[in-house]
């Protein structure tokens, strides 16, 4: 079962029409009023399935300061709460399981509307000023580090172009989306939206995304499909930047994510080379320490990242396919709390320099015309000793496969 909603702004009702995704199913959901929470659809909405738990889908309109019309939608499985954020290019805001919380105390108190970003000040780093989510995708036309790189003007001419930091798609509203019930057992709960990158004379890119998670589970999904609608091949980069400073993140917390190398992005980072996997406490006039993995195949071109508190007793863990994503970087912010204290998690299609950089060795990937490229990652939230110890013997398993290098010297740029 389908049920389709219109994107909503304040005061306006944008009637989102789109051939990716089916017409309009049943009554139209009622409409918002300030932080009015409302129910879209739930378990008991579905007499006709037999769910491992009572669920429900809602949503809220933020008012107030610079998230005046932001939309949120929760997605409630029965056991994990997750905040959907159509407004900032489906990204998701948080992820609670009881008091456990996949997500950060940023900075940046607001889910702030894009229509405040400025991706271009302070020298193209505007896109911090909205960054508070869990899991912000960078991209799509580039991603990475701001700087320049040459583009072909509409007069066939060569032209320079600023590159922000890790580029549009998430301060660009879904312009649709919809809520999903698979017919058949487990009845996974599905939100489907769409997310146009699009210019004139410039790139073509869309992208279709679904989060999703079974009633009961302490796992979910994400699942895109990024494609070309022009008719000339068009570059794209995409990082899946998941960040991590709340509930696991600790002194002495543990990463664990087999590996083939891992390779400072900096000078600075390759002085505490050999503590990459280990984590300090909240600490002033913290500098980020950033490290670029080859990982490790499993099965199936399967790659592990696995975050893990001090004592093992809670963790997080993600899954994807190498094929998909062959790259991962793990970002260590652990700053003051007032400052962010926080850590990355981030397989991608490429590692976070600038795109001029990440072309010139081979890590920016190509769609031919009417092209469509599929990403997924699975999520989980481990509790416990025992569950923990499974996950950390795995990726300790696994590494065992390969001998792990420690490369000291940053890679080349230039």
């Amino acid at each position: 079962m389908k049920l389709f909603f219109p994107f909503y702004i304040p005061l306006v009702l944008l009637l989102a029409s789109c051939s990716d995704l089916p017409e309009p199913v049943g009554d139209s959901p009622p409409p918002v009023h300030g932080n009015e929470i409302n129910t879209l659809t739930d378990s008991t909405s579905h007499p006709d399935k037999s769910f491992s738990s009572p669920w429900s889908v809602s949503r809220k309109l933020l008012k107030g300061g610079k998230q005046e019309g932001v939309e949120l939608l929760t997605l409630d499985n029965g056991k994990l709460k997750i905040v959907v954020i159509p407004t900032r290019g489906m990204g998701i805001l948080e992820v609670t399981l009881g008091n456990l919380r996949l997500g950060w105390n940023s900075p940046v108190k607001e889910v702030v509307h894009p229509s405040f970003i400025h991706l271009e000040s302070r020298g193209g780093l505007g896109w911090l000023e909205g960054f508070n989510e869990w899991m912000v995708r960078c991209g799509l036309e580039f991603a990475g580090h701001p700087g320049t790189d040459e583009f072909i003007t509409n007069t066939g001419e060569k032209g320079t172009l600023n590159l922000t930091l890790h580029g549009k798609i998430q301060n660009i509203p879904a312009s649709s989306y919809e809520v999903i019930v698979d017919p058949d057992p487990p009845h996974r709960i599905r939100i489907r939206g769409i997310v146009h990158e699009s210019f004139f004379y410039g790139p073509k890119l869309s992208m279709v995304t679904e989060i999703s998670t079974v009633p009961g589970s302490d796992s979910f999904q994400i699942s895109d499909k990024v494609t070309n609608s022009g008719p000339s091949p068009q570059e794209f980069q995409l990082i899946y930047h998941g960040n991590y400073g709340s509930s696991i993140l600790e002194e002495g917390a543990l990463v664990y994510a087999p590996a083939r190398s891992v390779t400072p992005m900096n000078e600075h980072a390759a002085k505490y080379l050999d503590s990459w996997n280990t984590y300090r406490g909240p600490t002033p006039d913290f500098i980020e320490e950033v490290y670029l993995l080859d990982p490790l195949p499993g099965e199936d071109s399967s790659a592990l990242a696995l975050l893990t508190n001090r004592s093992a007793s809670l963790a997080t863990s993600v899954r994807w396919n190498l094929n998909e994503l062959p790259f991962l970087t793990i970002w260590k912010n652990t700053a003051a709390r007032e400052d962010g204290y926080v850590t990355g998690i981030e397989p991608a299609t490429g590692y976070p320099f600038n795109r001029l950089v990440e072309r010139k060795y081979g890590r920016v990937p190509m769609l031919a015309p009417g092209e469509a490229r599929s990403f997924t990652l699975d999520f989980g939230i481990h509790l416990g000793e025992d569950a923990v110890g499974e996950l950390i013997e795995e990726a300790t398993n696994r590494q065992m496969q390969a001998s792990l290098q420690l490369i000291p010297q940053p890679p080349a740029t230039k």
